[in-house]
Formats: C-alpha cells, sequence, structure tokens
C-alpha cells in the first residue's frame, strides 16, 4: 500500500508589493506631468540647490508636490525596512502584514512628531525657521526614497544580494542623510546661532531622543 503524505507548499505572495510599486511609479509620473518645471528642478537636487532656493518658502511644506512624493517616500522607506530585517533574518520580504505595521508606525511616527515640533516651535517663538528648516529636511529625505525606490525593486524581486551590498548601501543612506542634515544646519546657521539655545533643546529633544529611543527598542526587540 502506497501512503501520500501531504505537504504544505508555501506561496509567496508579491502582488501586494507589485501593486504598490506600480502606484509609486505612477504617482511619480504624475507629480512630474503636473509640476513639470519644479520636479526638473527637485531631480537636480543632488548638484544644484536651485530647488531649495526657488521653494524655501515654508507654504511648500504643504504642497501638493511636497505630499504627492512624501508618500512615495514613505513606501519607499517602508520597503527598505523590511527588505533590510529580512535580510538580516529577523522577518519575511512577502509579509504583507508586517509592511502595513511598519508603514502605520512610519506615519504615526512622523505624524506626532511633526505636532509636537509644531508645539515647541510655537513655544520657543520659531515656527517659521522650525517650518523651513522640516522643509529641507522632507525635501532631502523625499529624495533619498526616490534614490532607494529602484533599489528595493531588486532587492524584493532577486535574493541573491551579498551581504557586503546590502550593508554598503545601508551605510551610504545613513551618511547622506546626516550629510543633508548638515548641509540643512549650514543654510539656516545664522537663525540657528541667534536662537542656539532653544536649537539645542530642539535638537535634542525632537532630533536625537526619538532616534535614539527607536535605536534600542529595534536592538532590544530582537535581541
Amino acid at each position: 500500500m502506497i501512503e501520500n503524505v501531504l505537504h504544505l507548499r508555501v506561496i509567496e505572495n508579491k502582488d501586494w508589493a507589485t501593486i504598490l510599486f506600480v502606484l509609486s511609479f505612477a504617482t511619480i509620473a504624475i507629480t512630474k506631468s503636473a509640476f513639470e518645471n519644479r520636479f526638473s528642478d527637485f531631480v537636480k537636487l543632488i548638484y544644484s540647490d536651485k530647488y531649495i532656493n526657488v521653494y524655501k518658502d515654508s507654504s511648500n511644506l504643504k504642497s501638493g508636490f511636497t505630499i504627492a512624493l512624501f508618500f512615495v517616500q514613505i513606501i519607499s522607506l517602508g520597503f527598505f525596512i523590511q527588505l533590510s530585517l529580512a535580510f538580516f533574518g529577523h522577518a519575511e520580504k512577502t509579509d504583507w502584514i508586517l509592511y502595513i505595521q511598519i508603514i502605520t508606525f512610519l506615519i504615526f511616527f512622523v505624524l506626532s512628531k511633526f505636532l509636537i515640533e509644531k508645539i515647541i516651535a510655537t513655544a520657543f517663538e520659531i515656527e517659521e525657521f522650525v517650518e523651513q528648516f522640516n522643509l529641507q529636511k522632507v525635501t532631502f529625505r523625499t529624495y533619498i526614497g526616490l534614490f532607494i525606490l529602484p533599489i528595493n525593486i531588486i532587492l524584493f524581486y532577486y535574493d541573491s544580494i551579498s551581504r557586503n551590498f546590502l550593508i554598503s548601501l545601508i551605510s551610504i543612506v545613513l551618511i547622506i542623510n546626516i550629510l543633508t542634515y548638515l548641509v540643512s544646519i549650514k543654510n539656516y546657521q545664522n537663525i540657528i546661532f541667534s536662537k542656539l539655545f532653544y536649537f539645542i533643546l530642539y535638537l535634542c529633544t525632537l532630533e536625537i531622543a526619538p532616534y535614539y529611543f527607536m535605536y534600542y527598542w529595534f536592538t532590544k526587540g530582537i535581541a
């Protein structure tokens, strides 16, 4: 008598990721079409400061251009975090539930930080500076998000990625993020020095402490 043994076949569902990648590129295409000149200046950000000088008014923080590309940035960053976790054996890259959790956390973190910054800026009477400073940070980080979007696609669909490549990529993203932050500080150094005490409080409270606690929570959570 032949005994049949049934084995559960696990099929990775990648359709959700494909939809999000297509949605991201569609958003970029629509934004480029709707804001052609602005988008052209934006893609030159890596070697030209024209975009920063032209669109430095704080009202641009709530413009359709910024919001649309911020949406793409969140999607891209969410993928990058999940793919990094998957590479180091702490998650599955096709786990869409985990991706939703990461995206939800990112949105909650960004919005909470933004609201707290508004409150502190009002208390310190530095609202205009904080909004312009945030606009520059959002601009640079959105640029990074768009830069790593095609890399996320490669990492998601291609399994044979070397450890050194991903570690180098993570290091490059972190270094670029730090450099862009320093550029933002340099651009507003006159205002910063005039309100140095308030800026130090702002820096420690909202730019160092949140990321330190996130790092502490993450390292303890996967230990």
